[in-house]
């Protein structure tokens, strides 16, 4: 946290609360007419005022028994989201220790500025095709570049509230688009179901050629193995009974 500078004359402010605090006393300290007492300006601040969710939990009270909860559901998550995340990171180019790392700083900094008891993250299989394409067109630094910007056109969002525009997309094209990218790491995935090496093209019609063309080369044994998992991941949970059944 920011210590006080001048004790009893300012607040203690987070790292997220600052830049607010300074645009606010940087509007009311110019000597303008325009500035002083306008409401434009006034509501200027706390648009970029941002509490992280944990610091309200902590203050409100932290017991064992939420301790024992969070870290029930923080195995819970981990055991699903570290290998999910390498089989994400393996699907879109890069080696399953990008995965990794990913997954653990990104979880670590949503968890700990993160404005929601609930806030959702994890690995994200819609970006496999995007993230892929531009690996293999652009190289892995320019992603870093391409992941840089995200964030700051998703910032710029926060704080200008266009979030609520996604009110506005019909459910027809959320669904589209869910399906599309379903299809596409489906197809991603058949080359190594099937045990074939070859390599993929980046088009999605010539790569359905490409299987087709080399589909005299699989391997049983890649697909019997591929098989029985897919069939372990698809009957074992329905198979589980749980307490609200």
């Amino acid at each position: 946290y920011y210590a006080t500078i001048v004790p009893n004359t300012l607040p203690i402010l987070t790292p997220l609360e600052l830049p607010g605090f300074l645009i606010n006393t940087a509007l009311k300290s110019f000597n303008s007419p325009y500035l002083l007492g306008n409401p434009a300006a006034d509501a200027l601040a706390p648009a970029f005022r941002s509490r992280p969710k944990l610091i309200e939990c902590l203050r409100a009270g932290y017991t064992r028994a939420d301790f024992r909860a969070d870290l029930a559901a923080g195995i819970t998550v981990g055991i699903v989201a570290l290998p999910l995340a390498m089989a994400f990171a393996i699907a879109s180019g890069v080696s399953p220790q990008a995965g990794i790392h990913t997954a653990i700083i990104a979880g670590f900094l949503i968890s700990l500025f993160g404005g929601s008891r609930v806030q959702i993250g994890g690995p994200t299989g819609a970006y496999i095709v995007i993230v892929y394409a531009i690996v293999v067109q652009y190289g892995l630094a320019n992603l870093v570049i391409c992941t840089v910007a995200s964030g700051v056109l998703l910032l710029a969002m926060g704080v200008t509230r266009l979030g609520g525009l996604i009110r506005f997309i019909p459910v027809s094209i959320v669904i589209g688009f869910t399906n599309g990218i379903a299809i596409l790491i489906l197809l991603s995935q058949l080359k190594d179901f099937l045990g074939l090496d070859i390599a993929m093209p980046e088009e999605f019609f010539t790569r359905v050629r490409a299987i087709a063309a080399n589909i005299h080369h699989v391997d049983p044994a890649t697909v019997v193995v591929a098989s029985a998992c897919l069939f372990v991941l698809w009957f074992w949970p329905k198979s589980i009974k749980t307490g609200g059944e």
